[in-house]
């Protein structure tokens, strides 16, 4: 039986792209090159499709510098008709030559234009199996505005929140923002990683913190604050149903106030990721069932991490869904996951073995 040929498709134009970079250098140093052929795809930052090394040490973070998807000469050319599994290279003559016959992609692309349907919906056009959740679990998870009212829908508790649109003006909505009570976060309401979300303890700063949130995304969701321990909880799908790993917990130190984007990914040692949380078994099993409950809500398939806060009076409130987590070696998902006894490489040929059983089309 021939083997099955896998694509790493990563990088994106999200500002989350470097993000995507190490995660592709995690998953691809981490596929069985023994069981499966490996194609790496790079999409560079102005959206264009090239050819990518397969090296994990090519995606590695080097002095505080996120790795990047350069443009190249050739162009990577997806099939134009379902059922195609011919991939090929446009190369800078114009001439066109194989890249794959690609069976199934892995795209560990991070916020918009990859993470949020997008990415998605072009493979579910031609019939391409791929890892993770389809379009609207993705568009949902991507969008903190809608997510949380699927969540609400589903009776789960979220975060009080005022949405601001483009062109609103922060002015218009004080009275809403006070209502929530100090402090506040101010966030993008479609990106990751903590891209441009500001802690807000003073109405004075609020527009500035609106500012920057909408470099990232101008739809900004403005947040109620819960004081309590940031609990994630790893989520698999298999065919038993998607399945909770034992929750872990982050605890941010070294003068970061919050889990903001250098404390996740520069600043070693100013977080403590716990994989296992410390917390009672009923209080456990409560979130590993908020966590199901939260991926049956948006529809998500394949995998997620869903990210909560349990308050001192023992109550849960879910922050958000991630469909495509960090998905490092050191990151929390697969280290949750190790812990639970599944380590990273067997976490990565698990996701691509349910993809690869996952019929194409409506499901």
């Amino acid at each position: 039986m021939a083997r099955a040929t896998v694509a790493v498709v990563f990088g994106g134009r999200s500002s989350e792209h470097g993000v995507s970079c190490v995660t592709a250098g995690g998953v691809l140093g981490a596929i069985d090159r023994d069981r499966y052929d490996v194609v790496a795809i790079g999409i560079t930052r102005e959206g264009r499709w090239v050819p990518a090394p397969t090296d994990p040490a090519d995606w590695a973070i080097i002095d505080g510098e996120m790795p990047e998807v350069r443009d190249a000469a050739d162009t990577v050319l997806a099939p134009t008709r379902a059922g195609e599994r011919a991939w090929s290279v446009l190369d800078g003559d114009g001439t066109v030559s194989p890249l794959a016959e690609i069976d199934v992609v892995f795209p560990v692309l991070h916020g918009p234009y990859g993470e949020d349907g997008t990415v998605q919906g072009a493979l579910e056009l031609v019939d391409v199996r791929y890892v993770g959740s389809g379009v609207l679990a993705s568009a949902a998870g991507m969008d903190k505005q809608f997510m949380k009212t699927a969540f609400r829908a589903a009776g789960l508790p979220v975060t009080p929140d005022v949405t601001l649109l483009r062109g609103d003006r922060v002015a218009d909505r004080i009275a809403d923002v006070e209502a929530l009570g100090l402090p506040v976060f101010v966030k993008p309401a479609r990106a990751g990683s903590s891209m441009g979300i500001s802690k807000v303890s003073d109405l004075a700063t609020l527009e500035a913190a609106v500012a920057d949130a909408a470099k990232h995304d101008p739809k900004v969701l403005i947040e109620q604050a819960v004081s309590g321990r940031e609990i994630e909880t790893a989520v698999l799908e298999t065919v038993d149903g998607p399945r909770a790993s034992v929750p872990g917990e982050i605890i941010t130190g070294g003068g970061h106030d919050f889990y903001d984007f250098e404390a996740k990914y520069l600043d070693e040692g100013a977080v403590n990721l716990v994989s296992t949380a410390d917390l009672p078994p009923e209080l456990e099993r409560r979130v590993r069932d908020t966590a199901i409950a939260a991926f049956r809500a948006v529809g998500a398939e394949g995998l997620a991490r869903v990210d909560v806060f349990v308050t001192d009076a023992g109550d849960i409130v879910i922050n958000e869904i991630n469909t495509m987590p960090g998905f490092t070696p050191t990151s929390m998902y697969p280290r949750m996951w190790a812990a639970a006894g599944i380590e990273y490489p067997e976490l990565v040929q698990t996701l691509i073995e349910t993809a690869l059983a996952r019929p194409v089309g409506l499901r």
